[in-house]
């Protein structure tokens, strides 16, 4: 399960770009708290506090308990803005959540039990489609990540959403289709050798 983060704050007095602005040069970075019916809250946080969260890797996916004027806030991060030029955090959006409450998260995928796959000891090459599931999850239990398992599957086939065990509880929010999430293509030496077999039958 992915940890829970913790972000000190600040309530900002000011808001519009000239105060942003400021806020940047202080090495802060200007933010809002939005959400559960309640008036959104313009903070601003350490940039290199919030940079050294955000190169964890899974900052977009775990719970942010943001410390502002004496109370802590349940937040899930939803959105930060870079610079196109320096690539620092510009600003930085949080949605606030109850404990247990359902959450749209995007969990990364992780890849097992190839060693068990007959395509790829067969040389096959494992062409990712989906680096990412977007998942539906209980605030309380995001998962690291969603373990993908090879096992059994062959050269041409494809590792569909329908084989794949998900944490209790999760569902994907893509609910009309049996979504592929990756598939076992052949290697270039193993589709030359079967189309000359082809050839050769035809002849």
């Amino acid at each position: 399960m992915s940890e829970i983060l913790t972000l000190a704050a600040e309530t900002r007095e000011q808001v519009g770009k000239g105060a942003s602005r400021s806020l940047r040069r202080e090495g802060r970075v200007p933010a809002v708290i939005y959400g559960a019916k309640l008036e959104p809250t313009a903070i601003h946080v350490e940039e290199k506090e919030l940079y050294r969260q955000l190169m964890t890797g899974h900052f977009m996916n775990s719970v942010v308990m943001i410390e502002v004027g004496g109370e802590t806030v349940r937040t899930l991060p939803k959105d930060v803005a870079f610079d196109p030029v320096t690539d620092r955090p510009v600003h930085a959006d949080f949605l606030r959540i109850a404990e247990h409450a359902s959450v749209t998260v995007q969990v990364p995928v992780r890849f097992v039990d190839e060693e068990l796959s007959p395509g790829i000891k067969r040389g096959g090459v494992l062409n990712i489609v989906r680096h990412e599931l977007e998942l539906v999850v209980d605030a309380a239990e995001i998962p690291d990540d969603i373990a993908v398992s090879l096992k059994g599957f062959d050269v041409g086939e494809s590792i569909h959403i329908s084989s794949v065990t998900l944490p209790a509880g999760a569902k994907p929010t893509i609910t009309d289709r049996d979504f592929t999430i990756a598939t076992i293509a052949a290697p270039s030496a193993l589709k030359s050798s079967e189309g000359a077999a082809e050839a050769e039958a035809k002849a």
